[in-house]
C-alpha cells in the first residue's frame, strides 16, 4: 500500500467492513484486552512490582494505552504501584508532542510513523495519570539505540522498538533520568 499508515489504516477499514478480515489495530478493543497482558508480564517478571518507570514507544498509540491499562488493572487486583510512563515519538511523526496532527509523518521507524493516533486520547489520559511524559527522538537516535541493541544484547529488532531506549539514552544524557529508579 502506497502512503503513511494512516491511509493504509483507512483502506484496511474499508476492506473489513464486509466482515472477510479482523481488523486488529489498536481501534479494535479486544487489541487493547490482548496487548495489556504485556503490562502483567512486566510485573510478574519482577517478582510482583511495577517497574518506577515504563518506557514505551508511542505510534498509533495502542501499546501504551493498553500497558496502562493493564498495570491499573493489576493494581486494582493486587494493589501493585503503577509506573509513571515514558511515551517516547519519533521526531518526524509526533501528534501528541506537538498536539496536533503531523501532515506527512516521516521516520526510519515505521511502526510509530502516524498522525492521526486511533488512541490519542486514552494514550494522553494515561500519560496525565500517570504523570508521565511524552518527547521525540531523531531517527539518528533511534539508530543509534538500533545499533546498541544489536552489538551489546544481539537484539535485532525494528527501528521503532529501539525509540524507547533513544528516549531513555536522552534522558539520561541530559541528566534527567531520577537515579535508583526500575526502568523497563
Amino acid at each position: 500500500i502506497e502512503g503513511n499508515f494512516d491511509e493504509a489504516l483507512e483502506i484496511v477499514k474499508e476492506v473489513a467492513e464486509n466482515g472477510e478480515i479482523e481488523l486488529v489495530n489498536s481501534v479494535n478493543p479486544y487489541r487493547i484486552e490482548g496487548q495489556k497482558t504485556g503490562a502483567f508480564e512486566v510485573v510478574h517478571q519482577l517478582d510482583g512490582e511495577a517497574p518506577d518507570i515504563l518506557a514505551i514507544p508511542v505510534g498509533n498509540a495502542g501499546n501504551i494505552t493498553a500497558y496502562w491499562k493493564g498495570f491499573k488493572e493489576y493494581h486494582d487486583q493486587l494493589n501493585t504501584q503503577l509506573p509513571q510512563l515514558f511515551g517516547v515519538q519519533a521526531e518526524g511523526a509526533t501528534p501528541i508532542v506537538q498536539k496536533k496532527g503531523v501532515k506527512n509523518p516521516e521516520t526510519v521507524a515505521t511502526a510509530i510513523r502516524n498522525s492521526n493516533l486511533a488512541s490519542w486520547s486514552k494514550a494522553t489520559n494515561a500519560l496525565e495519570e500517570s504523570n508521565g511524559q511524552i518527547d521525540s527522538v531523531t531517527d539518528e537516535e533511534i539508530l543509534e539505540a538500533y545499533k546498541l541493541m544489536t552489538t551489546k544484547e544481539g537484539v535485532f529488532s525494528e527501528p521503532a522498538s529501539n525509540a524507547s531506549i533513544a528516549g531513555l539514552l536522552k534522558l539520561h544524557r541530559a541528566n534527567k533520568l531520577p537515579k535508583g529508579q526500575k526502568v523497563v
